[in-house]
């Protein structure tokens, strides 16, 4: 069947600079600026922000003072805040301060799995079926993210089968959102349509999300592919910070002001307020100390007539 560009009316954007952005900078954010970067994002309308991550702090301090930063947010009515979490250890220390969601992540390559959590993805995913069964009393919610969906640093290609197959065993966990990460930046958007629409008609009964990284370029070009096969959930940081420290040769995430810039002029609603987003990134350009990928922070977010002439 040809492809034929069937765009969503409203894409919901989940922020994860707090989280993947933050975890791959040298300067660590004290606890009050990182409470008032999840804050900021929430009063430009992000609707859902990753705020922390539950690890050990042997291996990311930056994420070290993930309970203080979760009990010191400001929640506000209508916002997701959700938090990763690598293991059942990790999700009993999440519980604690009340998130509404918690993400598990499972590579779709062996070889990387072993590498970022040193288990097999079937170790991996015992550990999910008892970190679901924790949330469930408290109504917490449990999504998930195939991490090396598109290819792996490690092993290459990864078949489309694979990670298909892999999201039905997170499925039958109960587990109704899935996102697809590309973690290292490979991803062209004749794959990711492809992959899309197998997904949808694999899946139906799973929402679906895309979490891209520019490493080389195609972030957005791969976004629009996405939200054109009919995908309206995206994982994306503020001023395109981020890269996982445990995946060779991964670059930034696809920034959130890019992609609300871009949505916005189409006609694609996202909730999001593109100046009060532009400010909380020029706030964390100040407290990192260096400059950021986001192409529409460097030009100002403005709007430009669409019959104004070159």
């Amino acid at each position: 069947m040809a492809w034929q560009w069937k765009e969503p009316e409203f894409v919901w954007f989940r922020d994860v600079s707090p989280r993947d952005g933050l975890q791959a900078e040298h300067v660590i954010l004290n606890t009050e600026d990182k409470v008032r970067l999840v804050n900021q994002l929430a009063q430009a309308g992000v609707p859902r922000i990753e705020v922390t991550s539950f690890v050990s702090p042997k291996w990311l301090p930056q994420m070290a003072d993930a309970e203080q930063v979760m009990t010191s947010i400001e929640r506000k009515p209508g916002v997701v805040y959700s938090v990763l979490v690598p293991n059942p250890k990790g999700a009993e220390r999440a519980i604690a301060t009340k998130p509404d969601e918690m993400t598990v992540f499972v590579s779709a390559s062996e070889t990387h799995n072993q590498k970022n959590v040193h288990r097999s993805i079937h170790e991996s995913l015992e550990g999910f079926h008892d970190i679901c069964a924790m949330a469930r009393p408290y109504g917490i919610t449990v999504s998930a993210v195939i991490v090396t969906a598109f290819g792996c640093p490690y092993e290459g290609i990864v078949p489309l089968s694979s990670v298909l197959e892999l999201a039905e065993r997170l499925q039958d966990l109960g587990i109704s959102e899935i996102a697809l990460g590309d973690t290292v930046g490979v991803a062209n958007p004749k794959q990711v349509a492809q992959m899309v629409q197998a997904f949808q008609q694999k899946l139906p009964g799973i929402q679906l999300a895309l979490h891209f990284h520019d490493t080389r370029g195609t972030a957005l070009a791969n976004l629009l592919a996405a939200v054109g096969s009919g995908a309206s959930r995206f994982e994306t940081a503020l001023g395109g910070i981020g890269g996982s420290p445990f995946s060779p040769g991964a670059g930034g995430n696809l920034s959130t002001e890019d992609s609300v810039y871009c949505l916005t002029e189409m006609g694609i609603s996202t909730g999001i307020h593109l100046q009060q987003l532009l400010s909380t990134t020029q706030f964390l350009v100040e407290k990192l100390g260096h400059d950021v990928p986001s192409k529409v922070f460097h030009a100002g977010g403005k709007m430009i007539p669409v019959n104004a002439k070159n």
